[in-house]
């Protein structure tokens, strides 16, 4: 049996004056993180905050999470949209690009705000949780699509609903017969364990199978919190993929990766895709060259089993979903 998730009753830090009064900026950094924070959204866990090493500036947890004033420069091949959702949105809350398969995004609410997010534009603190007219609206468009075989949730973070909704909502989809699939795409489990309760568990318990994929960057998000709360979840029969982004100064070096797919092969997830980093504005510092990425998986090989390597991906232009990148 897992052992209890350990409750930090620290909360969230979701300000530049939150960031300094924990320790992890300096005090005189604060008025231009405040810059930062008026365009782009801030929060760390207390699961995560407790990872940052704030006297490394160099910290790959850090890195992910810390403001930081590039973030206001936005380079010459940088996209507001650079994943194209709005042109394939069909109602509000689904993105349909491939012809068997859409997104359904219930909310834009997340635990953690990556510095890198394909979508930093649009998540936030404010949640973007759709109405219930507007998840009606989403639910019947998937009913009257028959095409669909696997809905996708994402957002936002889907583990940020309450069990009961998120039950609901994994419900009604399981119940059309044309849908054979339903995936989650979260971050919760590595950076917000404490909510992978057994009502979220028991959620997920569906008449159709239901996969998760995990995003995590770094080993060290591998704590032990967030293998009782994947253990939760794979001893429930749910099945763990892997989602990585390649990262300048995170995980762009063998060693790093290497020890990541590592980590998520001991909590029973299966890597599944290294993505290219989506030219979002202000993200060029965690660029990383596709040629220095296939150079990267090439070193892997030999150093991992087949089954511990992902897919190495980028997103093409105007929407054409992933493709390899070779």
């Amino acid at each position: 049996m897992p052992q209890p998730i350990a409750q930090d009753q620290t909360r969230t830090l979701r300000s530049p004056q939150d960031l300094m009064r924990a320790g992890l900026v300096a005090p005189a950094t604060v008025p231009a993180l405040e810059a930062i924070a008026a365009r782009y959204a801030t929060a760390i866990t207390p699961a995560m905050a407790a990872l940052i090493k704030p006297d490394d500036p160099a910290d790959p947890i850090g890195l992910q999470y810390i403001p930081d004033a590039a973030e206001l420069i936005t380079a010459p091949h940088e996209l507001e949209d650079p994943t194209a959702d709005a042109p394939f949105t069909p109602v509000k809350g689904v993105v349909h690009r491939y012809p068997d398969r859409a997104l359904l995004k219930p909310l834009l609410a997340c635990p953690v705000y990556c510095r890198f997010c394909f979508r930093r534009e649009k998540v936030g603190p404010d949640g973007g949780l759709l109405t219930e007219a507007e998840l009606q609206e989403a639910l019947a468009w998937f009913e009257g699509n028959t095409a669909i075989r696997e809905v996708i949730l994402t957002g936002g973070d889907p583990l940020m609903l309450s069990a009961r909704r998120l039950g609901e909502i994994l419900g009604r989809l399981a119940g059309l017969a044309h849908i054979e699939t339903l995936r989650i795409h979260t971050r919760v489990p590595v950076a917000d364990p404490a909510r992978v309760t057994a009502p979220l568990v028991a959620a997920m318990r569906q008449a159709k199978p239901v996969v998760i994929a995990v995003h995590a960057n770094h080993a060290r998000e591998f704590t032990s919190d967030a293998g009782v709360a994947l253990a939760r979840l794979a001893d429930a029969g749910v099945p763990l993929l892997g989602q990585t982004v390649l990262l300048r100064g995170v995980n762009a070096d063998a060693a790093a990766m290497e020890a990541l797919l590592r980590a998520m092969i001991r909590n029973r997830i299966k890597p599944y895709y290294l993505h290219s980093l989506d030219p979002a504005p202000g993200t060029a510092r965690f660029q990383v060259p596709e040629a220095d990425g296939l150079a990267l998986m090439a070193a892997l090989r030999g150093r991992l089993p087949g089954h511990a390597l992902p897919l190495f991906v980028r997103e093409t232009p105007m929407g054409g979903g992933k493709k390899p990148v070779a």
